[in-house]
């Protein structure tokens, strides 16, 4: 009987939470629908450039798996390469014709080799010494998927725990009627968000920093541009996910109920970040990506370390970073007033 009367108790608890409820069910909807319509989408066709093509030549060679464009130009080619409009382009300055490829996605340089492998096997037929030369403007035949992935799951995790951390925080914060004796003080509340901004922002920063050195020196990240650059970035990240935590822990009432936005608010943002090719995704789901803060987070990353990019590059990205941060701090200083009792 007492453990019946136990068991009772905790299912009217679940009952009475209609959010632990929602959520339980909810969720796992949402995730599972993405990862279907993520990894049941399109089929991915590489942009392939033929500059200069013999017209015999191209007229012969079938490219049904690509997306192919002829260039008078070989500047052009290379502009709309560097642009990421192309992934790769064919050359045929001399009998062997020469493939550059865009090099910063393996799976892509793997997509643009087997097509046009594909597409001469009926003219090389065993003549292997004529089979295309391949040269990458970024990365290497020798680069690692990991090297490609790296800087999304560098900026992923950063911005996760930052999230968690200071969401949890700040509840306790509030739960333990430290904000409610904060807001009968003389500060105002944008003094009070912005204090506690900078507060978890040294700790954010000091994490940003030993992540940041960890993943490039110790697990010897793909790095080709600057340390510095990649540093600002993920501090820009991190603050980002801090302030978002600070906010969306105004409307949960316990540590449960901060962690039930995981699902809805982090989760997704994978899936938008770069770590899954957006070009295969049904055309109304990937229009969400510009609408996360980690879309915007990975890419500067992936722009600097694995392309070598500069500030010039990335400074869009930067930008609406520190947009929406003081965009959520603006919000918290809105959201403190439901909590000031006097």
């Amino acid at each position: 009987m007492r453990i019946q009367a136990l068991v009772i108790r905790i299912l009217r608890q679940f009952f009475r939470d209609k959010r632990t409820m929602a959520m339980m069910i909810v969720a796992p909807i949402i995730i599972l629908t993405m990862l279907n319509l993520v990894f049941n989408g399109r089929d991915y066709h590489p942009k392939i450039g033929m500059v200069n093509a013999p017209k015999m030549l191209a007229d012969k060679l079938d490219f049904k798996d690509a997306k192919l464009k002829q260039y008078d130009s070989l500047e052009t080619a290379k502009k709309d390469l560097k642009s990421q409009k192309l992934d790769g382009y064919l050359t045929f300055g001399t009998m062997v014709p020469k493939i550059t490829l865009e090099g910063s996605d393996p799976s892509r340089n793997h997509a643009v080799i087997a097509s046009v492998q594909k597409a001469f096997k009926s003219l090389l037929g065993k003549d292997s010494s004529s089979e295309p030369k391949v040269a990458y403007l970024h990365g290497s035949s020798n680069m690692r998927q990991f090297d490609s992935f790296g800087p999304v799951l560098l900026g992923y995790f950063a911005f996760f725990f930052v999230f968690l951390i200071a969401g949890v925080s700040f509840l306790r914060e509030r739960t333990s009627g430290t904000l409610e004796r904060l807001l009968s003080s003389p500060l105002r509340r944008w003094e009070i968000v912005t204090g506690y901004v900078l507060g978890f922002g040294i700790f954010t920063m000091i994490q940003a920093t030993i992540i940041t050195w960890f993943s490039i020196y110790v697990l010897d990240m793909m790095m080709k541009g600057s340390f510095f650059l990649v540093l600002i970035v993920n501090l820009l990240l991190s603050l980002t996910a801090l302030t978002l935590g600070i906010l969306l822990s105004a409307f949960a009432n316990n540590e449960m109920q901060m962690i039930q936005f995981i699902p809805l608010v982090i989760v997704p943002q994978i899936f938008f970040s770069g770590l899954f090719n957006l070009d295969t995704m049904s055309s109304w789901l990937s229009w969400i990506g510009p609408l996360t803060p980690l879309y915007y987070g990975a890419h500067a990353l992936k722009e600097v370390m694995v392309r070598g990019s500069g500030l010039s590059a990335i400074y869009p990205d930067m930008l609406l970073l520190l947009g929406l941060s003081i965009l959520f701090m603006i919000l918290n200083v809105a959201a403190l007033k439901k909590h000031r009792k006097i």
